[in-house]
């Protein structure tokens, strides 16, 4: 697992809780646990810091890095996603965004891409790229991020034909192949989940074990945020897996939850006030990072 990537993940799922910043020797130990070095950590967390994810400060000879607005926003905006168990109901309405990006500027052009990928729009055609989630806000933030207004346009909209809406989604996603993801990811999880249940109930599973294992299951999960677009529930086929696979993630989350989140504590105390000690937060309100 890349370490940048990984360093992600463990602000997400931890770090964001206890004040969104941590003393570098805390998140050396705790990357230490996946394999990562020394120096390894202290090049992707200077990569993020250049890339405006987290900032840097001193005190006395200790470094910390926390979050920045633009990274808790970021936070924010995943975790309604990866932990939503279900979709939501859709209000019949398409967001369709149209734009016009000039060549000299190819590079926001592709940034933009990336966030309409990420943030769940699907491409029609070459620059027409539609959704049917309330995205509202964050087209309007896109828009203003990248300084692009006058290449823009933005509509909301109902489909009337002459075919259905799946037609639309057809068109957009290629749901067939995300449904094999998640197939693949029940077929693994599900294993490993009956496994690391019964190892916990025998006490033959330590606190570090069930860390490596929550971040592993949250890091691998997460992915879906790059491929499932989040479509309502009146959008999808039949015999979806996308709820199957979001029941077993949370499950097996819970199942790892207390014990991970005590080594998280162990390690981050050394070196940071532990303002959030024994937290209990329920996973449905959890928050998560995406690079």
């Amino acid at each position: 697992m890349n370490t940048r990537s990984m360093i992600f993940t463990l602000y997400g799922d931890y770090i964001y809780h206890y004040g969104s910043k941590i003393w570098i020797g805390s998140l050396i130990r705790l990357l230490n646990e996946f394999g990562h070095n020394d120096q390894a950590v202290r090049a992707a967390i200077s990569r993020m810091n250049k890339q405006g994810w987290v900032q840097a400060e001193k005190v006395g000879n200790k470094s910390y890095y926390s979050l920045t607005p633009r990274g808790q926003k970021r936070i924010d905006e995943a975790g309604k996603r990866i932990f939503k168990l279900k979709p939501e109901q859709w209000d019949g309405k398409w967001r369709i965004l149209m734009y016009s990006i000039p060549e000299e500027i190819r590079n926001i052009r592709d940034e933009l891409r990336k966030e309409l990928i990420w943030s769940g729009f699907g491409s029609m055609s070459n620059s027409f790229w539609i959704s049917a989630n309330s995205l509202e806000r964050e087209v309007h933030d896109l828009i203003e991020k990248y300084d692009i207004t006058q290449y823009v346009d933005f509509f909301l909209a109902e489909y009337k034909g002459p075919h259905e809406n799946q037609r639309i989604v057809e068109k957009s996603w290629n749901l067939e192949e995300i449904n094999m993801r998640y197939q693949d990811f029940i077929g693994e999880y599900s294993q490993k989940y009956i496994i690391d249940k019964n190892k916990i109930a025998k006490g033959s599973m330590t606190e570090a074990q069930c860390f490596v294992e929550r971040a592993k299951l949250v890091h691998e999960y997460r992915k879906f945020l790059f491929y499932d677009p989040g479509l309502p529930e009146e959008l999808l086929p039949d015999k979806w897996l996308g709820s199957h696979a979001a029941s077993l993630f949370s499950e097996y989350y819970k199942e790892l939850a207390e014990p991970a989140s005590r080594f998280f504590e162990s390690v981050f105390s050394e070196g940071n006030e532990l303002k959030n000690k024994n937290a209990n937060y329920d996973v449905l309100d959890h928050p998560y990072i995406l690079e």
